[in-house]
C-alpha cells in the first residue's frame, strides 16, 4: 500500500466535495478584540480582519481582570503545572477554580480538566464504564466528545430523537424502573442554536428514576443572573446530577469541568483515565479562568451588550431577508446549503472584506445545511455590524442564493 497517496486521495476527495478545512492563522489583538492579524490571507500577504465566528463570546480573553490574574499567577508559580493533578500538578489556583465552578452551578464539588471535551469523555466514559448496568440515553446531536465518551464507556446506550420528549419517554418507560439510567443532553446546540426543554427532561428523570448529565458549554457565563447557564436562568440546577462546562468560551481561556455531588466528582477524580494521566492545566490559566467566572457572577453588562448586539445582527439580517435559523439563543447560523458556496463566501469574506468566518460543512453539519455559524460579541460595533451585513448582501447576490427565512428546528 503507497501510504501517501492514500492520504492525499483522501484529502482529495475532501476538496473535490467542498469539504477541505483551512486554517486562517490568527494573531489576535489585545485589547482589540475582535479584530485579528491573518498571517496567512490573500496571496499570503499579513492583514487586519474581523472575528465573526470565536466561541469567546463576550470577549473575555481579553478582560483586563482575567489578564491581571494570569500574569499575577505566572510570576507567582511559573509556566506549568509541573505533572498530572494525582502526582504533582494540584495547585491551589486549581482548587479556588473549582470552589468558584462549585458555587457558580450550586453543587458540593466540581472537578477540572484540560478541555470541555475531555471533561465529556472522561465522565461519561467512567459512569457508563463503571456503574452496573447503566444505560446512558443521548440526545441525537449530542456533541462528538459525548458521544465518544458513551461509546467508549461500552455501556448500553439508546439515541433518542433529538429534543423529543415523547421518544426520550418511550424509551424509558421500556427500561426497568430500578435499573441504572443515565438521560445526557445539551443545553443549548452549537449548531442550530435551539435549547433543550431542561425542565421537562428532569420530569421524566424523575418518574423513571434517571440521573442527568446537562453539558451547558455554549450556555456558562451567558445566561443565568450569575452566568451559571440555561439550568440556572430556568431555576433548575439543583436537579440536574452533573453539570458540564467549559472555560475555553464565554470565560475565554480553556480548559473543562463537572459540577456535581462530592461524591460523584471524587468517584469520576478517581477512576476516569482521561483526567489521571493528563497534565493539569497550567496555574496561570486557572487563576485567569477563575478571574473571569467571578466577573461574570456579579457583571451583568457584558450579557447585556451582548444580547443585544445579537438582536441586532438578526434585525438586519431580517431586513435582507438572509435565511438563519430563528432561535432562542445567541448563535446565529446563516444558511447557505451548498458546500462549495459556503467556502467560496468564506473565503471571499476573508480576502475582500476582512471579515473572517469559518465556513461549517459536512461531517460537523449533515449535507445540505451548510452554514456560516456568526457569533456576535460585546466587543463588536455597530460599524462591525454594518460592514458584515453589507459583505453578506453582496456575496448573497452573487452566488444567486435565495433569501428566505429558516424556521428552527
Amino acid at each position: 500500500m503507497n501510504y501517501q497517496d492514500f492520504f492525499q486521495s483522501a484529502l482529495d476527495q475532501l476538496r473535490d466535495a467542498g469539504n477541505y478545512r483551512e486554517f486562517a492563522e490568527l494573531e489576535r489583538h489585545r485589547g482589540a478584540f475582535p479584530t485579528a492579524l491573518c498571517h496567512n490571507g490573500p496571496n499570503d500577504t499579513p492583514g487586519d480582519v474581523t472575528i465573526w465566528c470565536s466561541n469567546d463570546y463576550l470577549g473575555m480573553g481579553q478582560h483586563p481582570k482575567v489578564l491581571a490574574a494570569m500574569h499575577n499567577a505566572l510570576d507567582r508559580t511559573g509556566a506549568g503545572a509541573g505533572g498530572t493533578r494525582n502526582i504533582s500538578g494540584t495547585t491551589h489556583d486549581h482548587v479556588l477554580l473549582e470552589a468558584e465552578l462549585a458555587n457558580l452551578h450550586g453543587k458540593e464539588a466540581a472537578l477540572l480538566f484540560t478541555s470541555g471535551y475531555v471533561s465529556n469523555l472522561a465522565t461519561l466514559g467512567t459512569l457508563g464504564a463503571r456503574i452496573p448496568g447503566l444505560t446512558i440515553l443521548s440526545d441525537a446531536l449530542n456533541h462528538a466528545s459525548m458521544i465518544e465518551g458513551i461509546r467508549q464507556s461500552r455501556a448500553a446506550r439508546q439515541i433518542w430523537k433529538h429534543n423529543d420528549l415523547v421518544d426520550l419517554e418511550a424509551k424509558l418507560a421500556a427500561l426497568p424502573l430500578n435499573a441504572p439510567k443515565l438521560i445526557a443532553f445539551e443545553s443549548v446546540y452549537s449548531m442550530d442554536g435551539d435549547i433543550a426543554p431542561i425542565a421537562e427532561i428532569c420530569d421524566l428523570a424523575d418518574r423513571y428514576n434517571a440521573m442527568t448529565y446537562l453539558d451547558e458549554v455554549h450556555a456558562v457565563g451567558l445566561y443565568g443572573p450569575r452566568g451559571g447557564g440555561i439550568a440556572e436562568r430556568e431555576r433548575l440546577m439543583d436537579r440536574l446530577t452533573v453539570i458540564e462546562g467549559t472555560l475555553g468560551k464565554a470565560f475565554g481561556v480553556m480548559g473543562g469541568y463537572i459540577a456535581a455531588s462530592a461524591e460523584l466528582c471524587d468517584f469520576v477524580r478517581s477512576f476516569a483515565s482521561g483526567f489521571i494521566f493528563t497534565t493539569a492545566i497550567p496555574p496561570a490559566v486557572a487563576a485567569g479562568a477563575a478571574a473571569a467566572v467571578r466577573h461574570l457572577k456579579t457583571s451583568i453588562a457584558e450579557r447585556a451588550e451582548h444580547k443585544a448586539r445579537v438582536a441586532d445582527v438578526r434585525a438586519q439580517l431580517d431586513a435582507i431577508g438572509l435565511p438563519h435559523i430563528d432561535n432562542p439563543s445567541h448563535i446565529i447560523p446563516v444558511m447557505v446549503g451548498d458546500p462549495v458556496k459556503c467556502k467560496f463566501i468564506s473565503d471571499t469574506l476573508l480576502r475582500d472584506h476582512g471579515i473572517y468566518i469559518q465556513p461549517i460543512n459536512y461531517p460537523t453539519v449533515p449535507a445540505g445545511t451548510e452554514r456560516l455559524r456568526i457569533t456576535p460579541s460585546p466587543v463588536h460595533s455597530a460599524a462591525d455590524v454594518d460592514h458584515l451585513v453589507a459583505a453578506l448582501e453582496s456575496l448573497w447576490t452573487q452566488c444567486q442564493l435565495a433569501r428566505r427565512s429558516i424556521a428552527a428546528q
